[in-house]
Order: C-alpha cells, then structure tokens, then sequence
C-alpha cells in the first residue's frame, strides 16, 4: 500500500466536503440503497425506537424520553424525585423499577442518530411526514432537558445528583456528542433552531463544567465522539469557545495521573487505559489499540483539531494510527477490530477470519476519519480505505430489505460453531431485526444517508472526486454531473462547467491495474490532476477484473488462501451456492472467472472428504468444481449458512 512521507501540513493542501444540500445523487449502485434507507430504515426505526417491531429486543428510547420529560418537569417544580440505581450498565423490567430507566446507558444516541439521519434525508428529499415525526422525537428530546441544559435520560430519571460522576463508563459526553451532530444535521437540512438551541444549551453547560481552569474537571469523554461533535458546532456557529473545549479533550487525554483513576479517588492513575484510548497522551500515539470505534471516533476529532489549529504535532501521530490501521490492523473488507474481547484491536497482523469483530460501526467511524485525512493531505489511500469499508463490511450490516442488521461482520462463519462454541456466541450467521445495543443500524442510516459528503470536496483552486458516485454538484468553483457505472463496469463521465480555472483531481482506486483518462492529467499521491479552464467532458475507464488478493504471511488465519476481489468489492462463498464444509473447496489460481452480473464463477476443486479422524498424509483427492461467488455485502440474504471470504489456492 502507498505511504506518503509528508508530515508537515501544508494550508494550500486543505479541503472541506461539499455540503450535502449541493449534491444530487443519481447512481445506479447507490441510488437504490439510499432510497431503501429513506423509505424503509429509517421508518422501521422509528418503529423500534417505539418498541414495536415483532420479535426484536425493545429499545426503550420513546419511554425513557418521556420518563426523562416527566422528571425535568418535576425538579422545576420543586418536587422531590424518586431516586433509582445507578451502578450498571443495562436496565430491565426484571433488574429495575418500572418508572426506572431501561436499556443501556448509552441509550439517548440511538434518537439522535436517527435524527441525524433523517436530516441528512431531508437535505435531498422533502418529506412532510418524516418532518413531522422528526417534530414529535425533538419535541421529545427538547421535554427531557433540564434548566442548566443537560439531557441525559439515564441519570435525570434515576439520579439527577450523579450527572457528571462517571465520565469513564456511563457515556454523557458520548450522548452529547450524538445530540450535537444529529442537531446541526437536522438544522442545515430544515433551517428549524429548536434541537441545535438545545444542543448549544448543553454544549455551554459541558464548556462550563470540563476545562483546565478555574476548577472545572479535567475529564475527558471515556467513549469519544464529543470531540468531533464539537468542531461541527463550532463550523455552525462560530462559537471559538467550541472548538476549543474540543482541544481541551484531545490535550488532557492521556495525562498523568489518568482522570478515570482520579474519578475512582485512585490517585496514582496508573491503571490499564488502552480500551479507551487514555494511555498514553494523544501526541505519543502511534499505535490504533482499545475498543476500534472509540478509537477512530478520536483519532477523527484528532485530525479535525490538527486541522483547524495548524497542529504538526497532532498531526503526525494522526499519520502514524493511520499507518497502522491500514498496514497491520485492516481486514480486506474494510472491517476493524479483530477481538471481541472489547470489541477492540488486536496485535499487529491479528486479522482472524472466524474470530472477527469489525462491527458496523467501526467501519463507519473509519470512514470519518479517512475523509478528514484527505482533508488535510489530499492522497488517495484516504478515500482507498473509506472504498473498501463503504462496499463491503458497511452494506453487509443491512439486509438487502433494510428490516435487520449484523453488528460484527466477519469474514467467515459457520453456524454450527456460533451454537456450540462459547468463544463464538457473539457472532450471529443471520442478521438481526433490531438489537438492545443498537449502535449500528442508526449509524448505518446516518452515513448512507450523508454520503455525498465522503465523495467530492473542494478547496481554492481543486474539485475532488473521491468516491465515483453519480450525481449532479454545485460547489463554490463548478458545477459538475458525475454519470457513472463504477460499481459495475468501472466507467465514469465527468461533465464540468467550471467558474474560472481550477484543477479537477481523480482518485486513481488501489485495486486499478491500469486506467484511460480522456484529457491530459498529471498523477500526484494516487490523484490524476487535470486542468479545466472551460466547460468540459472527461471520461474515465478503471477497467475492473476479477483478481485473487492474497495477505501478507504474516497474517496466520491466510497463509495459504486468497480473496476475490473486482473493483470496489470483495467477494465470498456461501453454503446455499457451495454446498457445506466450504473448507474443502479450493481456487485454481490459473483457471478462468465467468462473470454472470455481480456473480462470479471460478474454475476449483472440491477435496473428498477424509472418514479418519487421523491418516497418513497423501496428496489430497479432489475432483474440478465450479466455486461460485457473490460480493460480500449480499451474504445472509437466504437463510443461515456457512460463508468464506478466504478460499484455499
């Protein structure tokens, strides 16, 4: 993979997305998708969020919010509250009362997700009745805060005393994060203040109470988001203070002595923090350790600071996570995350195929953080990974109807073990309808929802085209239409109209063996510059071919296997196409692949099976097979079966 040595930020160089109200997409890939997402996600979570999907674990939003309505009712009336529990992680009729608080923690953020999400739909496609729902949940969320301006169901309705106490765990700063960022979503798409005054109420009280003066705590969030959450209200509002209560964040974490022992009153604060990303302060990290979606939400808010502070320093320690994460810690669909055990990194070169993590919302946030890189260093690694991830491990979190969802998406599976293997119980071979952590299927809503802001940007003198992605833009340089096929044959046409002369810079895909560019183009990191001083047509052909990857020898769970790969996909093998034990098939690495649409058949061998447990070895008896192939994203569409991404060659 490409490593580019330029550390020290150059201003020249910055770029911001293009906004999404700019940007009309019309993609024969995507369009489908982010329609499903509109007409059917998010309508279905509003369902769950109300506890009324059939079979699926409750979310508990709705009640909590009017619970949490009814308490901040109360203490401005002076009345005296009943004070419930707050010592776990996960409430339940069965382990609290019934006026209690239910569900996790963290609860809040699945709302403000969804909120987000639907102001990212919103942007693009007026919809009265969705408006109208989104009215009715901020009306909801708006109830439940309290004069000072916090919102948090968990402790308003079990404690109002203990807000603040347990910065490490119980993820306050986490919830405000998404409620900032589902505010400023919903108001850049509606122009409605009422959220985004919310939001700003709350983000006072957090400048008020987290700084490095004047007594407040020198606490930073335990699971981050916070930090990016506030520079987008500081892009909004202009309020410095935002932005630098965000510095504040990523300066103090990994300070002597750790705050989350000070917390615990154990003062010497020289405890384990590599899960939250507090063990070492933010400028000596070069390592992605910990719980992988805490770590890419950071590292995210890392670059946005280095950005917007000109912060060399900062920045090079954002290359260096980044160098690991793409060069040790990267599965091939663009998953994170090898271990269950939290949910986290693993060593260098650890990818298990059957062990994996890679939850949902890891790729998401991995994708955050790969468009603030190119944002700050336009090279086309960045927006290589954000490929991968938005392909392959982020669509399979969705079911091709949009009604259930996987939260870890592995790379290989067998239901047989997810039954009887403890080590495995985690893993489900069929996607879920809903879960009581339900992280995932709001952010898959949420980025879907959004993504023409991860395809174009634009600075003084450059339009970026990052993902290929049909659609029609207007930005402060061009207006330009993007008619494309690369998803399907690699072929994109490139209509610009430009208001003075700029340079319009192509991502060149990693997975792009050779290419043809109409016009006369310069390559620079990976991006082919042209020069378009009049309106002007360019056509792209990326010329995708069926290929087998192969990882490095240094990643056990591989030696001896490949991956199918064409274009931006990764391809596996699933029992319904295959027949079981898929561990007797192997690729012929010099036979042919027939492409029959976005299924590919390669020429293979079916070993025999052996009937003793033990024998002498002997060259394997195989007999030639056709081994058919589907791209990732579409596995456990048909039932439970066993699925591979790597096949034997």
């Amino acid at each position: 993979m490409h490593i580019s040595h330029r550390l020290i930020m150059d201003k020249e160089n910055f770029s911001k997305h293009i906004e999404l109200k700019n940007i009309e997409i019309n993609d024969p890939f995507w369009s489908r998708i982010i329609s499903l997402v509109r007409t059917e996600v998010i309508p279905y979570q509003y369902e769950a969020f109300h506890d009324r999907i059939e079979g699926a674990e409750k979310s508990y939003c709705v009640s909590n919010f009017k619970k949490a309505a009814k308490a901040a009712e109360a203490i401005r009336e002076g009345k005296k509250l009943p004070i419930y529990p707050v010592d776990k992680w996960y409430y339940n009729e069965e382990n609290s009362d019934e006026n209690a608080f239910h569900g996790w923690v963290f609860q809040d953020s699945d709302f403000y997700k969804w909120i987000e999400a639907v102001g990212f739909s919103l942007s693009n496609h007026p919809d009265n009745e969705l408006k109208k729902k989104a009215e009715e949940i901020i009306e909801l969320i708006c109830n439940a805060q309290l004069e000072n301006g916090y919102i948090n169901t968990y402790y308003t309705i079990n404690n109002p005393s203990k807000a603040f106490t347990n910065i490490r765990d119980f993820h306050e700063l986490y919830c405000f994060g998404h409620l900032v960022e589902g505010a400023v979503a919903y108001f850049n798409a509606t122009g409605d203040r009422k959220l985004l005054d919310a939001a700003c109420r709350y983000a006072d009280l957090i400048c008020e109470t987290f700084g490095g003066d004047n007594g407040k705590k020198r606490a930073y969030p335990g699971h981050e988001i916070t930090e990016m959450a506030l520079v987008k209200l500081y892009d909004l509002t202009g309020e410095k203070k935002y932005l630098d209560e965000a510095k504040f964040f990523i300066d103090e974490r990994g300070k002597k002595p750790c705050y989350f022992d000070v917390e615990r009153n154990q003062e010497t604060g020289e405890g384990d923090h590599t899960y939250e990303q507090a063990h070492l302060p933010v400028r000596e990290q070069r390592e992605a350790v910990g719980h992988a979606v805490r770590a890419v939400y950071l590292y995210s808010g890392m670059a946005d600071i280095a950005k917007n502070y000109n912060d060399d320093e900062l920045y090079s320690s954002c290359i260096g996570l980044w160098n690991n994460i793409e060069n040790q810690k990267l599965y091939i669909t663009g998953g994170i995350g090898a271990t269950a055990d939290g949910e986290a990194f693993s060593f260098d070169y650890d990818l298990p195929n059957d062990l994996a993590y890679a939850e949902t919302c890891a790729s998401i946030g991995l994708v955050f953080f790969a468009r603030r890189m190119a944002e700050i260093n336009p090279d086309s690694r960045f927006h290589n990974v954000a490929e991968r991830a938005l392909y392959n491990t982020i669509l399979s979190g969705m079911a091709e109807d949009g009604k259930s969802f996987f939260y870890s998406n592995l790379l290989e599976v067998n239901p047989e073990a997810c039954k009887k293997d403890s080590r495995k119980r985690y893993i489900s071979p069929v996607r879920q309808k809903w879960f009581g952590c339900a992280c995932c299927p709001p952010n898959l809503a949420r980025i879907i929802s959004s993504l023409g802001e991860y395809c174009f940007a634009q600075n003084d003198e450059t339009v970026f085209i990052n993902q290929y992605v049909g659609a029609k833009v207007k930005s402060e340089n061009a207006d330009f239409e993007i008619v494309s096929s690369y998803a399907v044959n690699g072929r994109v046409n490139i209509f610009i109209n430009p208001q003075k002369p700029i340079k319009l810079a192509l991502r060149i895909p990693e997975w792009c063996d050779g290419f043809e560019i109409s016009n006369a183009y310069e390559i620079k990191d990976g991006y082919a510059y042209i020069n378009i001083a009049e309106k002007s047509e360019i056509a792209l052909d990326f010329k995708p071919k069926a290929k087998l990857i192969k990882c490095s020898n240094r990643v056990r769970a591989n030696v001896g296997k490949a991956a199918l790969s064409k274009g931006p996909f990764v391809y596996c093998i699933e029992e319904v196409d295959n027949g079981k034990n898929l561990q007797m098939l192997r690729v012929n690495p010099k036979g042919s692949f027939t492409e029959d649409g976005d299924i590919i058949l390669a020429d293979g061998f079916r070993e025999k099976e052996d009937e003793k447990l033990y024998s002498e070895y002997q060259k394997a008896d195989e007999t030639p097979c056709k081994i058919k192939f589907i791209p990732y994203y579409r596995w456990a569409n048909r039932g439970e079966n066993e699925m591979t991404v790597y096949v034997r060659i």
